[in-house]
């Protein structure tokens, strides 16, 4: 029987893979293959902190098919080259994958697929990322939802997602292997390192995957509802990077946290309703590609954004004088993840308070995130921004202050990342500028030098953020497009 090559993308794990069961299941000698093209995914190929990842949880696949008497098989693309390269060295007959849903590998795939069968190899693709399929739930006009809602309804009328698939215990390699490039030929990780942070943070790979999900579907996720809004706590997941590069699947989460529930049915529901909301992101990616780099609703085209790189170059850093925007663009700068309550507030004060483009925003946070995945990406940036999908009103503009002081109360969260405020009490450490000199100078915090002055005032950003949006809707009126 000719070998099969298997190709890794976005699914690095045994455990629950359709694509590796198939395989196996047919009995072919199976050749595991990843290749690393990044230019087959402009304009949004990984970014720094997601090379970073990648390369560890690479690392980690090779142990776990080392361990099954299996290796991996690397090479750099582009893939379709590739990919027949490995099937002249091997005189394999087929390739099987697990789907994707960026626009650019869409058509990539599809290319690769309709060359290969017209050659006489088989490709067989499967779903190993999602619960439900984008173009298999649609609601009553069969046009693509775009309320959330309205989504997760419909999918919860679907039938339940299928029980994760067992690893595999053994299977067959081929005669002979095809050379291989060294994982670190492809320069993944960075050359001076500034990973310490994300080291300490993370554990990427399977094995960590399954640590993260033990320890959340044991009992954390019984708090989800009432931690989950407080950065200083571990009341998140901690999921999002494991799930984007694959190392676990939504159904390994969907059925852990139904079988870990006993009584408690309503705290499972409330995380998996997270889970829906990334199923509602790669839903509006599929059937609405454009909005990567465009937004959704059009009257946001006419939006004047202001281009001031001084700025955005604050914010970047954290150097805004808003402690809780500066202390998730610090975490981020660190660990390479942010705090979801956080997330909301940086994004909303660089869109809102700075008038910013979203896109900086996306393009920043493609860069920095360990867990950076393009649906989530484009769908929480143009909800923050109002031009998305059941966006949140442009008038909902987060006051920075009241957001720190409700959900940070102690400060302990800004305390971790700012420790030039650290000595600051509440209420201070959440509005410094406010604080009398004697305040500041017994906790050594001198604004303007070592803690900046706010950028801008809320109040008054606020208002001109709301301005403009008015300005941009009668743009659109004027030019008839409404």
């Amino acid at each position: 029987m000719r070998p099969v090559l298997l190709w890794f993308r976005l699914d690095l794990r045994l455990i629950d893979n359709p694509a590796l069961r198939a395989v196996v299941e047919s009995g072919a000698p199976v050749v595991p293959v990843f290749i690393w093209s990044p230019e087959e995914e402009d304009p949004w190929p990984p970014g720094a902190a997601s090379r970073w990842w990648l390369h560890q949880s690479l690392r980690s696949l090779e142990q776990a098919l080392a361990e099954k008497t299996s290796r991996l098989v690397i090479r750099r693309g582009p893939a379709e080259p590739a990919i027949h390269d490995l099937i002249r060295e091997t005189n394999a007959g087929a390739v099987f994958w697990n789907r994707r849903y960026e626009p650019a590998v869409i058509a990539r795939d599809a290319k690769l697929k309709r060359v290969l069968t017209a050659e006489g190899i088989e490709t067989h693709s499967f779903n190993s990322a999602l619960l439900f399929e984008p173009w298999t739930v649609s609601g009553s006009t069969q046009q693509p939802f775009q309320i959330f809602s309205a989504f997760w309804k419909a999918c919860l009328k679907q039938p339940e997602p299928a029980e994760p698939l067992d690893p595999p215990q053994t299977w067959r390699g081929p005669a002979c292997w095809p050379v291989s490039l060294a994982l670190t030929e492809l320069g993944l990780e960075p050359e001076i390192d500034w990973a310490a942070g994300m080291r300490a943070a993370w554990t990427p790979g399977e094995g960590g995957a399954q640590k993260a999900l033990a320890r959340f579907s044991s009992s954390a996720f019984e708090h989800y509802s009432t931690e989950r809004n407080f950065p200083a706590r571990t009341g998140t997941s901690r999921l999002s990077p494991h799930l984007h590069f694959g190392e676990i699947g939504p159904r390994q989460i969907w059925h852990a946290l139904r079988s870990g529930a006993n009584n408690n049915a309503a705290a499972a529901n409330a995380y998996l309703r997270e889970i829906g909301w990334r199923e509602f992101a790669h839903h509006l990616l599929f059937h609405f590609p454009f909005t990567t780099n465009e937004p959704l609703r059009k009257e946001f085209a006419f939006f004047p954004w202001r281009n001031d790189r001084n700025l955005l170059k604050k914010w970047r850093r954290g150097r805004t004088g808003y402690p809780l925007v500066d202390a998730g663009m610090r975490e981020l700068w660190a660990t390479g993840w942010m705090h979801n309550r956080v997330r909301m507030v940086v994004a909303s004060f660089l869109v809102k308070d700075l008038r910013i483009s979203w896109e900086e925003g996306a393009y920043w946070f493609w860069a920095t995130l360990v867990d950076a995945d393009l649906a989530n990406n484009t769908l929480g940036w143009q909800w923050t921004a109002g031009c998305g999908a059941d966006a949140a009103p442009y008038f909902r503009i987060f006051n920075p202050v009241l957001q720190s002081e409700k959900f940070d109360a102690s400060g302990e969260y800004i305390r971790r990342w700012i420790p030039e405020l650290a000595r600051l009490s509440a209420p201070w450490i959440h509005k410094p500028w406010m604080a009398s000199a004697d305040v500041l100078a017994q906790a050594g915090v001198e604004l303007g030098s070592n803690y900046p002055l706010p950028v801008v005032v809320h109040e008054e950003a606020r208002h001109a953020a709301l301005e403009a949006f008015e300005r941009a809707r009668n743009s659109r009126r004027e030019a008839g497009t409404f």
